[in-house]
């Protein structure tokens, strides 16, 4: 009888620890998916702040065509990626696009001044802080579901009920991985 109490013992303790294993694999799913979700917020607010910025550059300015293109083209190629693991290759053709527009507002003084432009410009900023702010979370979620995924025996509750890996939101090379610099 007291074997029998024994082993229902540690079912019953087996038992718990599955619970708390999947429960804690569900948990930092969702506070994964959470932190993209914040990501994605950020990177929506920095596509509506686009259109407005080449709207008031493209009143200083009449021989930029092709810049303008360019950010209008990056910002609508970003918006259809529906897949968040390649946002990242999108997020790169903005940056670069902006880097672009930024440079050919240095040859307009009186655009620098423009509040219109300058409030842009904060508001770009502050959007590109928090953006990097966001990548920074969502990338130690990531961390942390992947490691719990992949420790002993919480392993073997992942490969059962198929819980997939997350990739990280990364910038290709270090040039990249800087904010588009803007200087007025």
């Amino acid at each position: 009888m007291i074997a029998f109490i024994v082993i229902l013992g540690i079912f019953v303790i087996l038992g718990f620890y599955y619970i708390f294993t999947y429960n804690s694999l569900v948990k930092l799913k969702n506070r994964t998916l959470e932190a993209w979700y914040d990501i994605d917020v950020q990177l929506k607010r920095r596509y509506d702040l686009i259109p407005n910025l080449v709207n008031v550059v493209k009143g200083y300015t009449t021989h930029e065509k092709d810049v303008f293109e360019k950010v209008t083209q990056a910002r609508a190629n970003a918006i259809q990626v529906g897949d968040h693991k390649v946002v990242a290759s999108a997020e790169k053709n903005v940056t670069e696009a902006l880097k672009s527009l930024f440079a050919v507002v240095e040859n307009y003084p009186q655009l620098k001044a423009d509040q219109n432009f300058t409030d842009l410009q904060e508001e770009l900023t502050d959007t590109e802080n928090k953006l990097e702010s966001a990548r920074r979370y969502y990338n130690g979620c990531v961390r942390d579901y992947n490691i719990k995924q992949e420790v002993f025996p919480a392993n073997i509750i992942a490969g059962i009920y198929s819980f997939a890996k997350e990739t990280y939101f990364e910038l290709d090379s270090d040039e990249e991985k800087k904010a588009p610099e803007v200087k007025f």
